[in-house]
């Protein structure tokens, strides 16, 4: 395999957990008196930390009322947490072969609270598949690089040896800033067309590709255009 480093998005990449974000932010938004704004709004601004999401969506509200908006938020995802969201077809499976390659170490870079990722990785029995975490709350939120650069520090590992996995232009943006390699998904929140735009060196379709893609050999899949065909409809 060519990189020492994979690290992966959470929220759109690893789980399948938009529909949960959106309902969650138009409760709080009605909960503290905002409009509820639509899905594709609140789509955009997944990956991001929630003060930066929150100001992102709701520019004008004073710093009292947007923590009043995260607390209403941060409850109502709580409370839907007791039900653990779901990974995306072939996750599970996929981190388990990439576990056992020699040597490579797997991470996580999410917009999420250190928090709310200690309890997604509990509640999903996952705590064990990553060698190192950033969080948005504890280091920069997206597209900021800084939690890149951390984990890449923490562990040892050079940018041009690592890889990011995520399925927003905040993720690639972040990788890009780096010159560190990026693989792109569409499955998640943005577009095929958004995410070009980065300049992903692979975009897959499902998560089995990726991981077809991390396995392939080096030589085939040097120009990002392979096509593996290992994703249902």
């Amino acid at each position: 395999m060519r990189y020492q480093m994979v690290i992966f998005d959470w929220d759109g990449t690893l789980v399948d957990s938009e529909a949960r974000i959106v309902a969650c932010m138009q409760a709080g938004a009605r909960d503290v008196g905002c409009p509820a704004l639509s899905r594709d709004s609140i789509r955009d601004i997944i990956g991001l930390g929630l003060p930066e999401a929150i100001a992102r969506l709701y520019p004008w509200l004073g710093s009292d009322q947007a923590e009043a908006l995260r607390q209403r938020y941060s409850g109502h995802f709580v409370s839907a947490d007791q039900v653990p969201t779901a990974f995306f077809p072939g996750v599970e499976t996929g981190i388990a072969r990439l576990r056992g390659a020699e040597q490579l170490k797997l991470a996580v870079a999410t917009g999420k609270s250190r928090r709310g990722l200690d309890r997604a990785l509990a509640s999903t029995g996952s705590r064990d598949w990553f060698h190192a975490s950033r969080t948005a709350d504890e280091t920069c939120s997206k597209p900021d690089p800084r939690m890149l650069r951390e984990l890449l520090a923490e562990l040892g590992v050079e940018p041009g040896a690592a890889l990011m996995v995520g399925d927003t232009e905040y993720d690639m943006q972040m990788a890009r800033t780096l010159g560190m390699d990026r693989l792109a998904v569409t499955y998640g929140v943005h577009s095929r067309e958004r995410l070009a735009a980065c300049e992903p060196i692979h975009t897959a379709t499902c998560f089995a590709e990726v991981i077809d893609w991390l396995h392939a050999d080096a030589d085939s899949v040097g120009s990002g255009v392979m096509e593996t065909g290992v994703c249902d409809e």
